[in-house]
């Protein structure tokens, strides 16, 4: 052993490798093959390996101890004891090293209790530990993770990396261990054991359990979320849940790469800013959700015409927030048990979307009142089964209330609820009601301070000459922000040739004009059939007073007649 080696030993490693003795003890494992790549390590392996090769020298030369004499060697000794003395010698072991090492450990394996599922412990630690350590590593590991955005490199196998907190001093030593046995198990991580092992001073046992292993919890979460891929996720048919056998499970999904942003968002800046707050409030609020006793959740109502813009909110929403999208399809759910089921499928920090909830199903609030169930046939009660049928196939309005807002609600946190409708008066008030669509946003036509936004997006310009034209002209006609959006791009459909930016404003500029003589003559339009219908109802009315009229004299001839010829 070389002099260097031994004088950088120090107690933390003294301290380790007597936990490495003693799990080696009772496992029967030789010391030098877990050992980590430390200077107090590489003493070890060098012992080892010299006492190794002077027991297979003695055993060539028939100079060997009384054990390599019998054909039993050093390694194989523990083997041929008694289990209760080799429990019993790893027993004192322990006990020795608890006298002589002040230092405690805390072991972070890959694989918990779900041993199909890696810890998450254990991911929040390889994430906290690649961000926050990973740069005072001497041994990387760079791999591509699934749903990750970004490389991760991580602490490699047999290496240590100290972290602070709190002025205190941690040791982590990320370890792997291989089986010896050949037996092949089913379960993940029985053919190699990987774990982390952290290592601190007995002192400041209440401050890591406590609050660093928390932190570190925290910050790995944190940095999971940052680099992940975000994913747009979509419900699948209850006759392909099968998630064990080849099926499929009850969400698909693909990566979101949408490139919606609230700068590029057509909508007025006072609205944008607002809407902004309103989800900053919402993502910092985890503390106040609790303290008040509600669920970490909130509901948006997006409403307006077709074009205006509602996808692209949801998509600057799921951007801004950095969550996940759940578009739930309503027309694939047989019942309230299957959105029960979705819904407790979906992860926090997301937004579960209905789009077009008023065209989904049939909820649009027409209650069934007593006149309706009066118009029923005496048959239909005579059978029932159709009826049942047809409710247990359908999702049903206390269904959904009980899906946004009832007890299912609150399992998780951090989640938003969407609902888009181009028809808010046919949505059943309890629907949309505060509590559960807690902010209505209306998503109108373009104005000229959404245009404003669209031509900087466009064509990169903040004013023009044509502006006057175009702003009198959004002020008198109505055009959705899809519309004027087409006519903005510089690449002409027809001639299939780039256009300047003078070109793609004057085209705007016609089609607001053509849209405005469109308007005026469908309002001339509906004004003449509505004196027309006016005329037609006058003139029926004034017939069937006319009508009454004759009756009216009619009736009064046959009473006078029949008065007569009673006198008579």
């Amino acid at each position: 052993m070389g002099g260097s080696s031994s004088a950088c030993i120090s107690w933390i490693e003294i301290s380790h490798l007597l936990s490495i003795t003693t799990t080696c003890i009772s496992t029967m494992h030789n010391p030098a093959d877990t050992v980590p790549e430390t200077a107090a390590g590489i003493v070890i392996r060098q012992t080892a390996a010299y006492c190794q090769a002077n027991r297979t020298r003695a055993a060539c030369h028939g100079h060997g101890g009384p054990m390599d004499r019998l054909g039993v060697g050093a390694g194989e000794l523990p083997r041929h004891l008694p289990v209760t003395l080799t429990h019993r010698v790893a027993t004192w072991a322990t006990k020795l090293a608890s006298y002589l090492n002040p230092y405690l450990e805390i072991t972070v394996s890959e694989y918990g209790g779900e041993r199909f599922r890696r810890s998450e412990l254990f991911l929040a630690a390889e994430a906290y530990l690649s961000d926050a350590c990973g740069r005072r590593a001497r041994r990387l590991r760079a791999d591509l993770v699934k749903d990750s955005k970004n490389l991760q490199v991580s602490v490699d196998d047999n290496d240590e990396v100290t972290d602070v907190f709190d002025g205190v001093t941690v040791w982590w030593y990320a370890v792997k261990r291989v089986a010896r046995s050949n037996v092949i198990s089913l379960y993940p991580g029985e053919d190699e054991r990987r774990f982390y092992r952290l290592v601190f001073h007995a002192r400041h046992r209440d401050l890591v359990v406590d609050s660093y292993l928390p932190h570190v919890l925290d910050e790995g979460r944190a940095v999971t979320v940052r680099n992940r891929q975000r994913r747009l996720f979509t419900n699948n048919p209850s006759t392909s849940w099968n998630s064990y056998r080849g099926g499929k499970s009850v969400w698909s999904h693909v990566h979101f790469e949408h490139p919606a942003t609230f700068d590029t968002l057509a909508m007025d800046p006072a609205d944008k800013e607002d809407i902004v707050d309103d989800l900053e409030a919402f993502r910092d609020a985890r503390d106040y959700y609790a303290k008040v006793g509600k669920a970490w959740k909130r509901g948006y109502l997006l409403f307006g015409p077709p074009g205006t813009g509602k996808s692209t909110m949801i998509a600057a929403m799921a951007n801004f927030l950095d969550y996940d999208v759940y578009d739930l399809e309503l027309t694939a759910v047989k019942n309230n048990t299957e959105l029960r089921k979705l819904f407790i499928e979906t992860t926090g920090k997301s937004i579960i979307v209905i789009e077009d909830i008023d065209c989904s199903v049939d909820l649009t609030g027409k209650r069934k009142d007593k006149a309706e169930k009066k118009k029923k046939k005496p048959d239909d009660d005579d059978n029932p089964s159709e009826s049942s049928k047809d409710e247990s196939t359908k999702v049903t309005l206390s269904g959904l209330l009980n899906f946004i807002d009832g007890l299912w609600s609150a399992c998780g946190g951090e989640r938003i609820i969407v609902f888009t409708t181009n028809h808010k008066d046919k949505l059943d008030p309890a629907l949309i009601r505060r509590g559960r669509m807690d902010k209505h946003i209306e998503m109108s036509y373009c104005r000229f301070e959404a245009f404003k936004v669209l031509a900087s997006n466009y064509l990169g310009v903040s004013d023009h000459e044509l502006f006057g034209d175009i702003r009198r002209l959004l002020d008198e006609v109505d055009m959705s922000p899809a519309d004027v959006a087409e006519n903005l791009m510089p690449m002409s459909n027809k001639k299939k040739k780039k256009r300047d930016t003078h070109a793609c404003l004057a085209a705007l500029v016609e089609a607001l004009k053509k849209a405005k003589q469109d308007a005026a003559a469908a309002k001339a339009l509906a004004d003449a059939k509505a004196k027309e219908e006016a005329e037609e109802k006058e003139a029926n009315k004034g017939q069937a007073q006319d009508q009454g009229k004759e009756d009216k004299t009619s009736s009064s001839s046959t009473e006078e007649k029949i008065t007569k010829g009673g006198d008579k």
